[in-house]
């Protein structure tokens, strides 16, 4: 018997009463655990095993599969249900994770990095397209994709006012040496207030992480940037995120 403890990010039907979830672990990357009975409507682990719940569960390894024993809830994150623009862009960050990490031993701090937004979302203590800009980022940033944001990529000036990102190269160079069709999907332009923001989300420790302020124009063309950045690095669409931004025109 295993004790892992891990927030469910995803879960499927299986029969008429059992699922499969998908459980992030904080150092055993996503592990696939079989629910028995999970949709019955006395199911004993139905609440720790449903999706968002944040839960300490004791599995069980039969035939390279794990069933799922037993499960205490840590942390359910009703309040995500309160709203559908919650839930989709919760669903969003859980795809963004389903997509990019397996069951790899690696010490990373995505977990906490999930926990902590999904805390200030179902709160609403944090702008909501804020907390999407800081979860592309930083997430792509655990994952070792990383923008380089030292300085131009060009002339080497460290702080300028202006600058150009290029998404598919993963840098920026300032307005002097750029070159290109500035309506190329491929390039944002932006000021200092976004650069700093970009450096602050992928350079800061977890305890500073969610604690800065950005105009709201600056916040547009963050999210401009990060969301086109998460798209080109990790090479396609997500289906939740298409889905959020419906609901945000409505």
């Amino acid at each position: 018997m295993l004790t892992i403890v891990g927030i469910v990010i995803k879960e499927r039907p299986v029969g008429e009463q059992d699922k499969f979830i998908d459980v992030l672990t904080s150092n055993d990357g996503v592990i696939e655990i079989t629910v028995k009975g999970a949709r019955k409507i006395n199911g004993k682990n139905s609440s720790s095993s449903q999706l968002f719940a944040y839960s300490r569960f004791c599995i069980q390894l039969r035939s390279d599969r794990y069933y799922l024993n037993s499960a205490e809830p840590i942390c359910i994150f009703y309040g995500l249900r309160n709203s559908i623009e919650k839930i989709s862009l919760a669903s969003y960050f859980s795809e963004i994770v389903k997509c990019s990490v397996g069951n790899q031993n690696d010490e990373n701090d995505i977990l906490r990095l999930l926990l902590n937004t999904l805390h200030f979302l179902e709160n609403d203590s944090r702008d909501r397209n804020l907390l999407k800009c800081i979860f592309e980022l930083r997430f792509l940033t655990e994952i070792g994709l990383m923008p380089d944001i030292l300085c131009c990529s060009v002339c080497g000036e460290f702080e300028p006012q202006k600058i150009v990102f290029l998404v598919r190269d993963g840098n920026f160079c300032c307005e002097g040496c750029f070159e290109g069709d500035p309506e190329n999907p491929d390039f944002v332009s932006a000021n200092a207030a976004v650069l700093h923001a970009v450096r602050h989300i992928v350079l800061s420790d977890f305890k500073r992480l969610f604690n800065f302020k950005i105009s709201e124009t600056a916040l547009k063309k963050l999210s401009e940037f990060s969301e086109r950045y998460t798209i080109e690095h990790l090479d396609r669409n997500f289906r939740t995120l298409e889905f959020y931004k419906s609901i945000q025109t409505l």
